[in-house]
């Protein structure tokens, strides 16, 4: 498994491209935030600790995970 970026650096988002919060977030305030990131990946930060650490994710294990969200395949942890 690779070293995910975890530094100041990288919680900065490349020009033109802001964090995003979902708009269903806003009920219990527990969010998280996506943004493009410096090396052509995808950062995840917590939107309330926005100074925190950032996971990175290489495009294409972001646009992976994002076909098992809509495969479904993450609906047992809905709770």
């Amino acid at each position: 498994m690779n070293d995910l970026p975890r530094t100041e650096e990288t919680a900065r988002p490349d020009a033109g491209s802001p964090w995003t919060k979902s708009s269903l977030s806003h009920v219990n305030g527990n969010c998280v935030e996506v943004a493009d990131i410096d090396g052509g990946q995808v950062g995840m930060r917590h939107s309330k600790d926005i100074t925190g650490p950032v996971l990175g994710f290489p495009s294409e294990e972001w646009r992976a995970f994002l076909g098992g969200i809509r495969n479904g395949e993450f609906d047992r942890f809905l709770g």
